[in-house]
């Protein structure tokens, strides 16, 4: 059987929407990793994942890292690195997996917590049931995956490095949301998801495991809203500017205009391209939210679309400026294998720190736009709703 393109290209291996489980475009992406370890692990735990198949009963274990380990769990130093070098770092991971509750209070998801709260590596002796399964697995939302073996036993040599300020608010009687937007006055989304995701944050008797690939989008969404509330009362921006980034095969162009908060995301992706690889021309998707907010989940976009805004807003939030927003996103044929949403917000996040081109109208602005794009802009304009305005009439008859 095989999917619709587009129906690909919205799934992204994870809704199962053709009906295949596991996804096979995922299943051919999986590659050997260069490692051989037996039926134990003694080093660095760099984080900890929690798996969502069959929640609420679900995978959680400590990462182990074999080489790399100040920066295998940290995409924000990721930036520029070659691909296959993403891919090689993130194979020399092995993945321990035991099954618990998202609810569980055990021995075992407290060490997970512990571990998940360390700024720095913490030292592990970690015992598998079997020898690790050698492949490297890939997702659309989290990063490569190494190996992976069920654990029989996990030992904590070191002692965590917890910095106060996170025992201190993981202590608090708080919200988990509360809790995660007093963290990132401190550090850095990274080690936040990771702490979220282990379950730690929280009123306690609230607290709970919380999917991996789940987490780093409520994150991304949970920070943007908050930043969001103060953008609406910051001065609207005076002109229109253009940001660019170009990374892995991903091209990102942000157009900030005058006006009241806006934002509309849009991802086309070439065919041959990792979820296109049955397409037969671009296939773009949009997703828009007013200035009043979407109450629906980006559906169409998932965790891209909320990575992508967090960084447009940490970006805003730190101007202290408001603005309609328009992100285009090229996936070109070149990205065949997913590495995650986090070269995505990494992508915007390198465009927004770049200086900005400015234009005193729009019509200028999406003339250069026009001409840096792979795709015409009139064929973005079908599908916006920030753009379909009966005053840029002109500006289509001069392209």
């Amino acid at each position: 059987m095989v999917a619709p393109a587009n129906l690909c290209v919205i799934c992204k291996g994870t809704k199962h929407l053709c009906g295949i489980n596991p996804c096979p475009l995922l299943a051919k992406f999986n590659v050997k990793p260069k490692m051989n370890i037996d039926k134990e692990f003694s080093g660095p735990s760099t984080s900890v994942f929690v798996g969502h198949s069959n929640y609420p009963n679900v995978f959680v274990g400590p990462i182990g890292a074999l080489e790399n380990e100040n920066i295998v769990d940290n995409p924000a130093k990721w930036f520029g690195m070659e691909y296959d070098k993403i891919i090689e770092m993130r194979s020399l991971t092995i993945r321990s997996k035991s099954i618990q509750n998202v609810k569980s209070k055990g021995k075992f998801v407290e060490e997970n917590q512990l571990l998940a709260m360390s700024k720095k590596p913490t030292d592990v002796d970690l015992k598998f049931f079997k020898k690790p399964n050698f492949r490297v697995s890939f997702s659309d939302v989290t990063q490569p995956m190494g190996a992976s073996a069920p654990i029989e036993k996990l030992k904590i040599i070191d002692n965590p490095k917890i910095p106060h300020k996170v025992e201190k608010v993981v202590d608090d009687e708080l919200k988990a949301v509360e809790q995660v937007n007093i963290l990132k006055n401190n550090f850095d989304i990274y080690y936040i998801t990771n702490i979220f995701s282990s379950g730690a944050l929280g009123k306690h008797e609230n607290q709970k495991l919380v999917p991996t690939r789940w987490s780093i989008t409520a994150v991304d969404d949970i920070l943007a809203k908050e930043m969001i509330k103060r953008i609406k009362d910051y001065p609207k921006i005076n002109s229109y500017s253009v940001y660019e980034s170009k990374y892995l095969d991903n091209h990102f162009i942000i157009l900030l205009m005058p006006g009241r908060w806006e934002y509309e995301n849009f991802e086309a992706w070439a065919p041959g391209s990792s979820w296109a690889q049955q397409a037969k021309e671009t296939i773009i998707l949009e997703e828009y939210e007013p200035f009043d907010g979407r109450k629906k989940y980006a559906d169409k976009e998932a965790g891209g679309y909320y990575a992508a805004r967090f960084a447009v807003c940490e970006a805003l939030d730190k101007m202290k400026r408001q603005a309609r927003v328009i992100v285009f996103r090229e996936v070109s044929e070149g990205y065949i294998v997913p590495l995650g949403v986090w070269q995505v917000r990494e992508n915007v996040r390198n465009a927004m720190n770049s200086h900005p081109i400015k234009f005193d109208s729009l019509n200028e602005a999406l003339l250069y736009i026009h001409s840096k794009l792979r795709i015409p802009i009139f064929e973005y304009r079908k599908q916006s709703r920030i753009l379909q305005q009966k005053n840029l009439l002109d500006f289509y008859r001069k392209i």
